[in-house]
């Protein structure tokens, strides 16, 4: 099965405390079914000493679950479900929204 939303995508958070922000897929983990999505889903991290690190409250993008997220459409960035289409023998994935092919 093709992936819908591959790393580098831009996608729209539809749903949950960041419902509406935009961002920039920085990793798929397709085994949980979830995302990382920059600027999206923060989440604060108490961390003690270590010898690579001094010790604080470092804030991260935690996963976030495929289903709350979708592509944003190339030609008006928003959120678009996503077909697939072959031309000349290759599949490439298409925006429903606009017909748009979404480049990667």
């Amino acid at each position: 099965m093709a992936a819908k939303i591959k790393k580098g995508d831009k996608v729209v958070v539809l749903t949950g405390r960041d419902k509406g922000k935009t961002g920039e897929v920085l990793q798929v983990l397709p085994t949980d079914n979830r995302a990382v999505v920059q600027g999206v889903n923060i989440v604060r991290r108490h961390t003690k000493q270590s010898p690579s690190r001094d010790a604080g409250i470092y804030s991260k993008e935690s996963p976030i679950h495929m289903s709350n997220i979708a592509l944003a459409d190339p030609k008006d960035n928003k959120p678009t479900r996503v077909g697939f289409k072959i031309e000349d023998g290759v599949k490439k994935r298409v925006a429903k929204r606009s017909g748009e092919v979404i480049n990667g």
